[in-house]
């Protein structure tokens, strides 16, 4: 079975399907990498550095006995670790993969030696042209098209992200954003979450679920590939947490219909009370103390102390006014808010005010 090249929308394709070696370094990897790839590295990333050093340095023909070298230690190796990877893939997906998809940094010698290797141990390797540089190229592509968006706003303390999972639930697209970001987009934002990813690899998850958009793996009731495709997205600040949308992706998401969930101020109290009340009351002072100087000395120091004396309701009380305010701005700032904003009145249930949503 020869190794074949492909290019990236047909790797993509494939990996719908088939799992992804990544065979770049391992750092390289961890920055950012193709989303559900594995990282089955050819060099370290001591090893690549010696590599590249000598190919600047000295020679062509030095540099590869370098990477001949090291690539002598990991064939015995890699095999052994490829079978663990399509065993646990084989175990999740519960199918037998065809193939298995390999790419490097240019699509050069590291994912051709990775491919020779597989290919003697009877895999079939597809091999994507340009490596991990023309998916980065593809994915920047992605946020230049345009889409039907519906963007789902209000408040802090709205259910926002529940109505979505809702949503979701009741057959529509919806991308989560916050969930992609590992961030909930406020100074409260990084409270319970994971590390953050890098802002590449960011934007690799959003243009590949964008992608998924247009795909038969999501389209389902939601319409055929014929037919508009809507998806579903939460009003975001340009930058969650450490992580920023593409702008040029965000500016569509502004131009958008905004169906803004009109939820109560009281609601909204308990529902922020009931999220963030779990956590300690320190790590919600370090959060407001990140805001203290827009939140204002007096204000900050009376949700400091209503927190220390375990009045959450009024310390939320004080947050809630100073988020308000500041999505009040970011609205009156929008271009065309006024043809683009649907006020929805709800009430505090995630279930109905989704319903009213899909009524609209």
């Amino acid at each position: 079975m020869p190794v074949e090249k492909i290019p990236i929308d047909q790797f993509l394709k494939l990996s719908l399907e088939n799992p992804v070696l990544d065979v770049r370094s391992p750092a390289e990897f961890s920055h950012a990498h193709i989303p559900g790839a594995f990282s089955v590295h050819l060099f370290t990333d001591e090893q690549r550095a010696i590599v590249g050093t000598a190919y600047v340095q000295q020679s062509h023909s030095i540099a590869v006995n370098h990477g001949l070298n090291f690539f002598s230690e990991r064939m015995k190796i890699i095999p052994e670790e490829v079978t663990n990877i399509i065993s646990d893939w084989e175990k999740k997906k519960g199918v037998v993969p065809e193939n298995v998809l390999i790419h490097c940094w240019r699509g050069g010698m590291r994912s051709e030696a990775v491919a020779w290797l597989l290919n003697l141990f009877g895999y079939k390797i597809y091999v994507l042209e340009g490596g991990y540089k023309s998916f980065r190229t593809w994915s920047l592509a992605q946020f230049e098209k345009k889409y039907s968006l519906k963007i789902l706003g209000g408040y802090t303390g709205s259910g926002k992200t529940e109505v979505l999972k809702e949503l979701e639930k009741k057959g529509k697209l919806i991308i989560d954003l916050e969930n992609l970001a590992s961030h909930k987009g406020s100074a409260f934002g990084g409270l319970g979450e994971n590390r953050q990813p890098s802002h590449e690899m960011f934007e690799n998850l959003l243009a590949l679920e964008l992608w998924k958009m247009q795909n038969h793996q999501y389209i389902g009731d939601a319409g055929t590939k014929n037919e508009t495709i809507e998806i579903w997205l939460e009003d975001e600040s340009v930058h969650i947490g450490t992580v920023g949308i593409p702008k040029i992706f965000w500016q569509q998401m502004r131009k958008s219909s905004l169906f803004f969930l009109d939820v109560p101020f009281h609601e909204r109290v308990k529902f922020i009370v009931n999220t963030y009340g779990a956590f300690g009351k320190q790590d919600l002072i370090n959060c407001i103390l990140k805001i203290q100087k827009r939140l204002g000395g007096l204000n900050a120091k009376n949700a400091i102390r209503f927190l220390s004396e375990g009045d959450l309701h009024s310390a939320f009380c004080i947050l809630l006014k100073y988020y308000d305010k500041m999505y009040e701005e970011s609205l009156n700032n929008r271009e065309g808010i006024t043809s683009l904003l649907k006020k929805i009145p709800c009430n505090a249930t995630v279930a109905e005010n989704a319903k009213l949503l899909i009524e609209e």
